[in-house]
């Protein structure tokens, strides 16, 4: 089965935009995994609009599922992974003042600076997953750097969705593929939610965790945290 991480980043939005502590990070982490979440994500930017330094540190004693912290591998994000040890590091090249993730890593161009980085986090034993575009001429460079899995960027599956989404998918498929043959394990996130989800889930070969945050907190809002972290898991069930 696919494993649902929740990505919380919108819990600390909400609570940024009124200060003080409410709504809770570190309770809703830890109510998302007694719900059946099976992973906690979270994107720390160096502006912490979201997610803080102090959350990364106050969320790893209480997340008993699998902690992955996804961020641009800036020196300071480097140096606070390798502090806090989460199970899995997702590295994306994202802007410091980008709204969201908005694109892959070229994997050919970046190849010698991925691989001496994810050289430090393998030799502090944390598993390593890079986010990628759909485009399978770069499955063979992600796995030159040696990382453990590539995350798909979801963003044109989504947005595409209820357009055609065979076609939709196809690109998504090609690239899952050539990443099996080489020996990477698949994630998948960004703009994934109850309406897209299944399709992808069932179409896409070895797809080991998805990473859901906006419409999971979102939908959230009118059915219930628990109801809807149990619907996502029904979504991702194999009958």
């Amino acid at each position: 089965m696919t494993k649902l991480s929740v990505n919380i980043n919108k819990i600390a939005t909400l609570r940024n935009a009124r200060g003080g502590e409410t709504p809770s990070v570190t309770e809703a982490a830890v109510k998302i995994q007694e719900f059946g979440g099976q992973g906690i994500t979270i994107h720390p930017r160096p502006d912490e609009r979201h997610i803080t330094r102090k959350d990364v540190y106050d969320l790893k004693p209480l997340v008993t599922t699998e902690f992955n912290i996804e961020g641009n591998p800036h020196q300071s994000f480097i140096d606070m992974v390798l502090e806090v040890k989460p199970e899995q590091v997702t590295l994306v090249p994202d802007a410091d003042d980008a709204i969201t993730s908005n694109a892959g890593w070229d994997t050919q161009k970046h190849l010698d600076y991925l691989t001496d980085i994810i050289a430090e986090f393998k030799k502090a034993g944390i598993r390593t997953s890079i986010f990628l575009d759909p485009l399978p001429e770069l499955v063979e460079y992600a796995a030159k750097t040696g990382a453990d899995r590539i995350e798909l960027y979801t963003e044109a599956y989504a947005k595409n969705y209820l357009t055609n989404k065979e076609q939709a998918i196809k690109p998504y498929y090609d690239t899952a593929v050539e990443a099996t043959k080489f020996g990477l394990g698949i994630n998948a996130g960004h703009d994934l939610s109850l309406e897209n989800l299944k399709y992808f889930s069932d179409t896409i070969p070895n797809l080991l965790e998805v990473s859901i945050g906006h419409a999971l907190v979102s939908e959230a809002l009118y059915m219930g945290l628990e109801n809807t972290v149990q619907a996502y898991l029904k979504r991702l069930a194999k009958w």
